[in-house]
């Protein structure tokens, strides 16, 4: 499998595009419309983008990818926010470009999609519904654990002691594994588990 990592341009999260037979992709977190773009650069048809949670700096291109009939999923307690009054207000009335969710997923769901084994881990607590994918030895954790640092909970549906437990959660996975954040560069759980000054092991 590869992943391309593709930075923000401007106030947006990182996306990654995953594919496994380098025809389709599943993208995680389309921050941006040009995210539609990167993926035709690669030769990829996005069929299937996953949302870590509702926030408009992760699904800011999740509707230029809808336009082109990529299914967008998100966690089963975060759908009601996408579109919400709060999620707007958060960014200033910003206009979130129209999509649908196609479904939910819940936490242990095992899905395969575009030839892809995703693991869903519920995660909440940045939001009341996020969640993270888990893709092999890869964790793609939004906004929920970044190197040495974590999620802010100050937004509507936070919760801080909900983020501790879900980060502690995470820690408990076995082995290390490589850890993709919604902001940042990446890092390891191994390193999160030891350095992590917000959430210790």
């Amino acid at each position: 499998m590869q992943i391309y990592k593709i930075f923000p341009l401007g106030f947006a999260a990182n996306s990654y595009i995953l594919t496994a037979d380098e025809k389709t992709c599943v993208v995680i977190d389309p921050a941006q419309p040009r995210i539609a773009e990167e993926c035709k650069k690669r030769g990829l048809t996005p069929t299937y983008a996953l949302l870590t949670h509702c926030h408009y700096d992760h699904i800011g291109g999740a509707g230029a990818l809808f336009n082109e009939g990529c299914k967008v999923l998100c966690g089963e307690d975060e759908k009601d926010l996408v579109f919400g009054e709060d999620n707007r207000a958060i960014f200033h009335g910003l206009t979130i470009p129209h999509f649908e969710i196609y479904n939910t997923v819940r936490d242990g769901d095992e899905l395969t999609l575009s030839g892809i084994k995703i693991k869903v881990i519920a995660t909440p607590g940045h939001t009341r519904g996020g969640v993270c994918y888990v893709v092999g030895n890869t964790i793609f954790s939004g906004d929920t654990l970044f190197y040495r640092s974590v999620g802010r909970t100050d937004f509507t549906t936070g919760s801080y002691p909900a983020l501790v437990q879900s980060v502690k959660k995470l820690y408990e996975l076995r082995g290390d594994y490589t850890v993709c954040p919604g902001h940042g560069e990446d890092t390891t759980l191994g390193e999160e588990r030891a350095f992590n000054p917000y959430v210790k092991d």
